[in-house]
Parts: C-alpha cells; structure tokens; sequence
C-alpha cells in the first residue's frame, strides 16, 4: 500500500514538473501576469503567497505551541484542557471553504479588514493551529519525564525546565508540525479566496488584497485563461514545497547531531 501510495504521488508530481518546468523562465518569475493571467508571470501572486503564509505562521505558531506548553506542562486534564482539545480537534475537521466564509464574515466585513493579506492570514492562522497545537503536543509529551526531574533537582523552576529541557529536545517534532502548516497553507485556496481576494497587482501593505499562486493556478485552469501557466505557477509551488521541506529537515538533523 506505502509502494502504491508513493508511486501515485511521483506520478503526479514529474506529470506536473513535465508539463510546467519548460514554462518556467527568469520574465515568467519576476513579471506581473497581464491580461488576466493569460500572458505574463506570477512575481505578484508569489509575493502574496510569501506575505499570507508569513503571516498566517507568525500568528500560529506561538499561539499553538504555547497552548501546547499549557495543556502538557501547567495543566493536569481537568475540564478547560478538555475543552480545549476538543476544540482543537473540531476545528481540524471543519472544511477550508467553512473557513473562508467565516474569515468573509468576521475579517472583511464586521471588522472592516476588507479583501485584504490580514484577513488572509488571520483566517490561515486558525486553520493552522490544530495542526501546529497537536504536533507540538505530542513532540513535547514524547520528551523523558527524567530530564524534568534531573532540572528540578538542580534548582531549575518550572519555567526554567520549560524553555531550556523540554523545548529544546521537543524541537524537531514541533518544527514538523510548523513545515506541514507552511505547505498547508501555501496549498490553500478556499480559504484565500475569500478573505484575501484575487487581485493581481503586487500587494503593498498587509491591507492589500492579493492573489496567491494557488488561487492563480485554480482561476487559470477553471477559466481556461491558459493551461501553460496554470502549469508553470503548479510547478513552482511543487518546487516550492518540496525546497522548504528539504532544507527544514537538513537543518532539523543538523541541529539533533548537534545537540544530541
């Protein structure tokens, strides 16, 4: 089945690198698309895409794995901690599209953000914070009980023990859980188009409505605008992912060798 599993996805992947690698060019990475997509490159719509997933993370990643340090080291499973987890598991089960319209109704209307990289970002950061919360979660339980106790016994205080034994030996695990939000969201689209917009000019502020490369390769195909660059903006988001997943793991066993 894992052969079976592994064979699709190359399939996929060299389909798409086939078909989008001989679009791709130094004007293809660096122009602004023009007439709608149909000619041009996709330098905006990657500006985009770096600005809302930059955001969404910044947001995320503090809020779950700090709720990941409360629920595992301050917390015993009392009733707020089962709230919370249950929380975070329902919001992992809710589709993207119901996050879009939510971010639609809170962000851009009753907040006033409009179409915007904010409400983008804000709307991504919820729907990371189940994955980054229960990664995290797990990462920091996995840690032995002993290396509290060895820093408690030196005269560490909770605190202490927190950010200097357990967060360091937890940090490959949460590191994984913040790689696969960043590939979740730069691969979002239901949730992107309708809080961060559409537009293809190159975004200015957090306030700027933006395209990102998803939703350009979704408008392109669905339309017909043009399968050629639908294809190159697939290619380089494939590239893109597999580059951050590539070279977060070398610098993750970079850093166990280091500190193991």
């Amino acid at each position: 089945m894992t052969l079976i599993t592994v064979a699709v996805l190359l399939f996929i992947i060299l389909f798409i690198l086939r078909r989008g690698l001989p679009v791709l060019s130094f004007e293809f990475l660096t122009s602004n698309p023009v007439d709608m997509g149909k000619s041009g490159g996709i330098f905006s719509t990657a500006v985009g895409t770096v600005a809302l997933t930059a955001l969404a993370v910044l947001i995320a990643a503090p809020l779950g794995v700090g709720t990941a340090i409360y629920l595992t080291e301050y917390t015993w499973g009392g009733p707020v901690t089962r709230v919370i987890r249950f929380g975070a598991e329902c919001l992992a089960g809710i589709p993207s599209i119901i996050f879009g319209l939510f971010g639609f109704i809170l962000f851009v209307t009753k907040l006033r953000f409009g179409w915007s990289i904010l409400s983008g970002g804000l709307t991504l950061a919820f729907m990371l914070l189940p994955t980054i919360i229960r990664t995290s979660e797990e990462a920091i339980k996995s840690v032995p009980a002993e290396y509290r106790k060895v820093s408690f016994s030196l005269g560490s205080t909770k605190w202490q023990t927190v950010t200097r034994v357990v967060l360091p030996s937890a940090l490959p695990g949460i590191v994984t859980g913040i790689v696969l939000s960043i590939g979740r969201s730069i691969g979002e689209t239901a949730a992107t188009i309708f809080t961060a917009g559409s537009a293809l000019r190159l975004p200015t502020s957090i306030f700027s409505s933006s395209r990102t490369m998803a939703v350009h390769f979704y408008i392109l195909a669905r339309e017909g605008i043009s399968m050629q660059n639908a294809y190159g903006t697939a290619a380089v988001l494939i590239i893109a992912i597999l580059t951050i997943n590539i070279l977060t793991y070398y610098l993750m066993n970079r850093f166990i060798r280091k500190y193991s």
